[in-house]
């Protein structure tokens, strides 16, 4: 009987389906552990969709303001919003967001100073008349009190690969998809706890490394001040797209 080639599909018995032949390439490596899915209770409809109606109501009411109230804002929310974040799903679960969050005042008017020199030679030399015009309806300028003002300071930064106790490099997968889902959370949890943030995306981003002493293998993705919203805080007129415009049932 001719021997059977290494990359033939397996099978442990005749009704079982062949195994793909990539499976045997890792074949070296422990078996991967399960545990059942933990906390799931399946609910009636009518309860699923008395919960999806009342958080919709609730993030339909968030708003990105940049006038923010200087009152203190307890450490133990930041780390609640941050734990949230923490468990959006991430490719092979490599979790390649990292937070840091400041609250100390000469810190952030120094993360001030340097954004609004990059903001300024943005809205000066590097903005295109597109772009300018884009911004127009919110705005915005190379301004940004928000980032005093606010008591925290959080930068989202993208671990882009990560970094083994011998210093090789262990390659990280669909890092802005995965940060992405996380800054997202993150926003969702800060405002579901009754304060506000704004994403703030100066550019370019390079000099949040070098003030916050990240590793080179960082990039700065998203400024997120958080704080209360001042008493006079106001936003841009403006309307979100409706569900037909953003959706498509089939084909």
């Amino acid at each position: 009987m001719p021997e059977a080639h290494p990359d033939a599909p397996r099978s442990t018995d005749a009704a079982s389906p062949a195994e793909p032949a990539y499976k045997a390439l890792t074949n070296h490596l422990p078996e991967p552990r399960f545990v059942p899915l933990p906390g799931y209770t399946r609910v009636g409809e009518a309860q699923m969709l008395a919960s999806a109606e009342a958080f919709y109501a609730t993030m339909d009411r968030r708003r990105t303001t940049r006038h923010f109230a200087t009152d203190p804002v307890p450490r133990r929310l930041i780390e609640l919003a941050i734990l949230t974040a923490g468990t959006a799903p991430s490719g092979a679960h490599r979790q390649p967001w990292r937070f840091v969050a400041i609250d100390d005042p000469a810190l952030k008017a120094k993360i001030r100073a340097a954004a609004e020199e990059e903001e300024l030679k943005t809205y000066r030399d590097r903005m295109t008349d597109e772009w300018r015009e884009a911004l127009h309806p919110l705005g915005t300028d190379h301004v940004k009190e928000h980032l005093t003002d606010a008591p925290w300071v959080v930068v989202l930064f993208a671990e882009k690969f990560g970094l083994r106790a011998d210093g090789s490099h262990r390659k990280n997968y669909y890092v802005d998809e995965s940060v992405g889902i996380a800054a997202g959370l993150f926003i969702a949890a800060i405002h579901t706890m009754g304060l506000v943030t704004l994403t703030h995306t100066p550019n370019p981003m390079g000099f949040l490394r070098e003030v916050l002493g990240r590793g080179t293998n960082e990039k700065a993705v998203l400024v997120l001040p958080v704080g209360y919203p001042r008493p006079d805080a106001r936003v841009p007129d403006l309307q979100r797209l409706p569900l037909d415009a953003i959706v498509q049932w089939n084909a």
